[in-house]
């Protein structure tokens, strides 16, 4: 009778046990979520971030280009057919 004594405390020490590895395990993802929401959180940020410096850009750019007056292409020669032949 005492080895069945021994395999039911075993059995309790193995189910404490079992059951402490996965309150550890569980503890273990409830942090590693936590940072992984942190560092989402962190990169949207800067992606907002960027994308404001960048539409920010743009506007001031096309502002500038619609400021400054029209550039004007210089006239272009033309070659006359006695010339072309004369080459």
């Amino acid at each position: 009778m005492s080895g069945a004594a021994m395999t039911s405390t075993k059995s309790v020490e193995q189910r404490l046990a079992a059951a402490a590895k996965k309150a550890s395990r569980d503890q273990d993802a409830v942090l590693a979520l936590r940072e992984y929401a942190a560092e989402k959180a962190r990169v949207d940020a800067n992606t907002l971030k960027l994308r404001e410096l960048r539409l920010a850009k743009e506007a001031a750019d096309a502002a500038a280009k619609a400021a400054e007056p029209p550039k004007k292409k210089p006239a272009r020669v033309r070659k006359t057919a006695a010339k072309a032949e004369a080459e």
